[in-house]
């Protein structure tokens, strides 16, 4: 029965993307062009392009892992690659639903959570997530940004699953895909204490194999951090009387250390499901545009929030998201209106993840390869065997697959 419910959950959210995939997929790849034109300069012999691409073309705020993605489909015509990239992108939304349903079983294992009630849970947060995935993956075609989310939901998984190695590349690799994931870093911060260092060398080491050629092959490459754009009339910046017409020069950095400060102040107050919100939220608060698909980062972070960081049934905040930041945006009348729902949706949900009661139980459990010194309990964790490792099997069926 548990499996035949898991069926009709997936066949569900199935559905509802591939809906929403053909209503977006006619107005499609906004933004496609740039991934094509950033694999093709790459991978070319151009003076513009290789190891100076991002000294040639700032405007190109891509990681090297998206282009090298992008790459794949480079033997088919443009049109094609792009429908293959919106495919795949949107398919790559319905595998993180199944990996933040994983994460939180793991999360509250041995907890006596029911199981049923967080699948429910899941789907319909999923119902929210979904058409923000959409916007990100189809609409805009934004293959760097769809990475980056995909990767930080997989080292939320290796998170919880006491696996800091795999934090590390994951958190890396998201970071390698768009810069603007270095945000999510403080994950590293809810491992053991005794992983923190290794795990930290193994991500700065990971996002310098990727990054540091670009500078060594062409220090002009420092310029693109200097990349500016509109400062658009529907930003919540200009709430705080930023009215410049492009990127304060001080913008980027507060957005980058806000994010890894309120992210590190979650995971000390025992909330790490909270950090991948935390840090959507400093980048809508202070970016200067007001793109839809950045509510796609938004719907991640209410996403784990809503299934692993608290035990209501009703995933209000996913809806919340989805109704303020996305309808506020077609259906209000002004741009500082649209500004000023931006604001009150990031200063009241953070407010909340930060500060409101919660039940949480406890930190995540020791990576396996710390557990020999452990416990039992820890060490039949690790081990995955006897009674524990069973249940652990049932669990994830039923509120993962």
């Amino acid at each position: 029965m548990a499996g035949l419910l898991v069926r009709r959950h997936h066949v569900l959210l199935v559905a509802w993307t591939v809906l929403w995939f053909f209503l977006v997929e006619p107005k499609g790849g906004f933004s496609w062009h740039y991934l094509r034109q950033g694999e093709q300069l790459l991978f070319s012999g151009q003076p513009d392009g290789g190891l100076s691409l991002y000294a040639h073309h700032p405007e190109l705020q891509i990681g090297p892992v998206s282009l090298a993605a992008a790459r794949l489909t480079a033997p088919f015509s443009p049109y094609t690659g792009q429908v293959i990239a919106e495919a795949v992108s949107s398919a790559l939304g319905l595998v993180m639903l199944v990996l933040v349903g994983r994460t939180a079983a793991l999360y509250y294992l041995g907890t006596g959570t029911n199981h049923r009630r967080l699948q429910q849970r899941v789907l319909i947060a999923g119902l929210a997530f979904i058409p923000m995935w959409v916007e990100v993956s189809v609409r805009f075609a934004h293959l760097d940004d769809v990475l980056a989310l995909f990767f930080t939901a997989l080292a939320a998984h290796a998170l919880a699953r006491g696996k800091p190695t795999q934090v590390a590349i994951f958190l890396a690799l998201a970071v390698d895909s768009k810069p603007w994931a270095i945000a999510f870093a403080p994950l590293i911060l809810a491992l053991p204490r005794p992983s923190w260092l290794r795990t930290a060398l193994w991500f700065c080491g990971l996002v310098a194999i990727a990054w540091l050629p670009f500078y060594l092959g062409n220090l002009d490459t420092m310029a693109a951090a200097k990349f500016t754009i509109p400062n658009q009339p529907a930003s919540s910046l200009r709430w705080f009387g930023v009215t410049d017409p492009t990127t304060p020069w001080w913008d980027r950095p507060t957005q980058f250390a806000l994010g890894l400060g309120l992210g590190s102040i979650a995971v000390w107050r025992g909330r790490w499901p909270a950090v991948v919100l935390l840090g959507a939220n400093a980048r809508v608060l202070l970016d200067p545009s007001v793109y839809t698909y950045y509510t796609a980062s938004i719907l991640l972070g209410t996403l784990l929030w809503d299934a692993v960081g608290q035990k209501r049934l009703v995933p209000w905040w996913s809806w919340i998201a989805l109704a303020s930041l996305y309808g506020g945006t077609l259906l209000l009348p002004s741009d500082p209106a649209r500004g000023f729902v931006r604001l009150a949706f990031v200063v009241v949900s953070t407010a909340y993840v930060l500060l409101w009661p919660t039940q949480q139980t406890r930190r995540p459990r020791p990576p396996a390869e710390d557990q020999g010194q452990g416990s039992g309990r820890g060490q039949g964790h690790g081990s995955g065997r006897g009674r524990l490792g069973r249940r652990r099997e049932r669990v994830l069926v039923g509120a993962g697959r």
